[in-house]
């Protein structure tokens, strides 16, 4: 645990403490920025509170009274309600404001992680209780230079495996053998297999209509035919397969034939110009050291889209923090699912991918964005024209 950096960064946003609080691991965020072993059981409530001056403190169920050993500090124990509760006001006085995995609103899903009755457990105790987001994004989304490394490396690969699906795609729909988007799919987790990169789940693999719904993914049950004069989209997201490698996530469409529709060829222009001008807008201002939010990328993105006459089809935020996990914890490219005010910091990572999704067939144009020291720069290749197969 970075104890030391930890407590400047409590200084600086003002908090008299960062409050980590956890049940049945409801809070993974807790457990890798304290760096508590991945074993850990928790069936009961613990608590871990690093003031911004001074010693950490711990309170643990002396049922699980070794939870917290790992970490520093003093630890109390607790077994009634009303002794957690004494030594919970114990361990955080003289606090008045501490930061907590708390988000007003719900606003930012992937911080609210402390349930509403915690909340109220410490603000009954005369604490008031902030968003421990900006904190979080410091010691959660930052990548190392290894992580950085891995996510250049993971693309590399992606970036060919990318291209051989869609050179399959080109072979059978030429040659009018059958395919379709499930065995598109299969093809790409056995070359992510055979090149060490895992995960979570997907890739997508939408053929037409199938494309309009951002989040379709073919399974054996339920997938369409791939065939001469179909439009395909691919959202793949992988990361290598070692210890803290960091995901690389794209999205790239096509059309099986020579002569896509005019419609598509229009509304993928005005997809990349909007990628373009999310991406340049961050370019810029890391350049310039303007600093800037979430919100502001989503605007620049939405905005180009709005002005073409399409934003009623354009339903998602721009992007999103990537990391260990491929929506990582740092700011979002957002201000129309939620207003993410927090700031694009040095050292992490997010995707910017506008979409626009009509009735019949859907784009979306994904790349992915690293802040560093000085400036920002696009990881991968980029697609600059509609594929055409």
């Amino acid at each position: 645990m970075r104890l030391e950096e930890i407590q400047n960064a409590i200084t600086v946003e003002g908090f008299d403490g960062w409050l980590f609080y956890d049940h049945h691991r409801r809070d993974p965020l807790a457990y890798r920025i304290l760096g508590l072993p991945n074993h850990l059981q928790s069936t009961r409530r613990w608590y871990y509170y690093i003031p911004a001056r001074g010693e950490p403190r711990a309170l643990c169920h002396r049922i699980e009274s070794h939870n917290l050993d790992s970490l520093p500090g003093e630890k109390f124990l607790y077994s009634r309600w009303s002794e957690q509760k004494k030594e919970l006001s114990r361990i955080l006085a003289p606090a008045r404001i501490v930061a907590m995995q708390h988000s007003s609103d719900c606003a930012l899903p992937y911080i609210a992680m402390v349930d509403a009755g915690t909340v109220e457990l410490i603000c009954g105790l005369g604490i008031d209780v902030s968003s421990s987001a900006n904190l979080v994004q410091q010691f959660e989304a930052c990548w190392t230079a290894t992580q950085f490394e891995s996510h250049l490396e993971a693309g590399r690969r992606m970036d060919g495996i990318r291209a051989e699906a869609f050179q399959l795609i080109r072979e059978r729909t030429r040659n009018k053998s059958a395919l379709n988007e499930w065995e598109v799919r299969k093809f790409l987790l056995e070359r992510f297999a055979s090149n060490n990169l895992q995960t979570d789940h997907g890739p997508i693999v939408a053929v037409n209509a199938n494309a309009s719904d951002p989040h379709y993914e073919p399974t054996s049950e339920r997938h369409s035919a791939v065939g001469p004069g179909d439009f395909v989209l691919i959202d793949m997201w992988a990361k290598l397969s070692t210890p803290d490698s960091v995901f690389y996530d794209i999205t790239w469409t096509s059309f099986c034939g020579d002569s896509p529709r005019s419609d598509m060829q229009n509304v993928f222009g005005i997809v990349a110009g909007a990628r373009d001008a999310a991406v340049g807008f961050v370019q810029r201002s890391v350049r310039d050291r303007i600093a800037i939010a979430g919100f502001q990328v989503d605007d620049a993105a939405r905005g180009h889209i709005d002005r073409a006459g399409f934003g009623d089809y354009f339903i998602h935020r721009t992007g999103h923090s990537i990391g260990v996990e491929v929506h990582g914890a740092g700011a979002n490219m957002d201000n129309y699912e939620t207003h993410d005010e927090r700031r694009l910091i040095p050292w992490t990572c997010f995707s910017v991918e506008p979409g626009i999704y009509m009735p019949d067939f859907g784009i979306r144009s994904e790349v992915n964005v690293f802040v560093s020291d000085k400036d920002a720069c696009l990881t991968g290749q980029v697609q600059r024209e509609l594929l055409i197969l």
